[in-house]
């Protein structure tokens, strides 16, 4: 176990983030709640070198959810491009029309409200709470979850489920103080991202490295669990987003199943795929092809 106090630890990585945050837009004094909310959205399971680009064009074209809520579906998925997760576009702009109807256009802070959102789960509500709204929350992401389990409990990796037990730990080290927990939910979670790496940890440059009870142990486990990733050529989602893609670049409908980009897939897989995303609301029929 760590030598020294909870409170010591979660010092040192308030600090550590003082000094060593990215400039993140999202991040800056004048963001607002709606682009904090999509920049979470984002990032699910997507580098910030992918979102950051992305994330300014839609608050230039969208700023606020009233903005967002009057555009097309279409659009909004067309402009989410190669984020992944397609539903991910579509839930926001549902959630900008649950914004504009129930909220006045303005994104709540209370957390059963966020959490009434589409597409708005428990982490996504707690990191709004806490990096737009300067609230006091748990935000657990893998990133958090990985420092954490390592500087605590002495685990290489996160479980795959996220347990009751391992929240209640995790909630019993976030500060009281509004301002020093924003501090260290932002802190622990840039800590995962950019030192206490899944595969290839730099733990010289940790601010926990003396009190980590995971080196402390000897590092062990770090090639077990690090790499459970499903196989993505030629599955079902790999070919929903050549599909989606297809219908993107396009302006007008497309015969999907003659589209020279789609004939190496297999024609029950490929009738497969596009049922889903007709029944996902992503895309629909049109006389002469799909759409978007």
């Amino acid at each position: 176990m760590p030598s020294r106090s909870d409170t010591a630890m979660v010092q040192d990585v308030i600090e550590w983030f003082a000094g060593q945050a990215r400039d993140l837009p999202w991040r800056h004094q004048d963001r607002s709640a709606w682009g904090v909310l999509v920049s979470e959205v984002m990032l699910q399971q997507t580098p910030v070198v992918r979102v950051e680009p992305v994330w300014r064009a839609w608050m230039e074209r969208w700023p606020d959810p009233a903005s967002m809520a009057v555009a097309g579906q279409a659009d909004v998925v067309r402009a989410w491009g190669r984020l992944g997760y397609p539903r991910r576009a579509q839930r926001l702009w549902l959630c900008a029309q649950a914004i504009v109807e129930r909220h006045g256009g303005e994104v709540p802070r209370d957390g059963e409200a966020l959490l009434a959102l589409p597409g708005v789960g428990e982490y996504t509500a707690a990191a709004v709470r806490a990096f737009a709204f300067g609230e006091r929350a748990v935000v657990l992401d893998t990133n958090v979850r990985r420092v954490i389990g390592r500087a605590w409990r002495g685990e290489a990796h996160p479980p795959s489920h996220l347990t009751r037990g391992e929240r209640d730990a995790a909630a019993s080290l976030v500060p009281l103080d509004a301002a020093e927990s924003a501090a260290w939910n932002a802190g622990a979670m840039e800590l995962g991202a950019l030192v206490c790496v899944a595969r290839a940890p730099r733990c010289d440059e940790c601010p926990l490295r003396s009190d980590c009870a995971w080196v402390e142990l000897g590092r062990p486990g770090l090639g077990e669990g690090s790499g459970r990733t499903q196989s993505w050529h030629g599955t079902d989602r790999q070919v929903r987003g050549r599909i989606m893609a297809v219908l993107r670049d396009a302006q007008e409908p497309v015969t999907v199943a003659a589209h020279p980009a789609l004939r190496d897939v297999d024609p029950g897989q490929l009738a497969r795929c596009m049922r889903s995303l007709v029944q996902d609301d992503l895309i629909r029929a049109a006389a002469d092809g799909h759409t978007l």
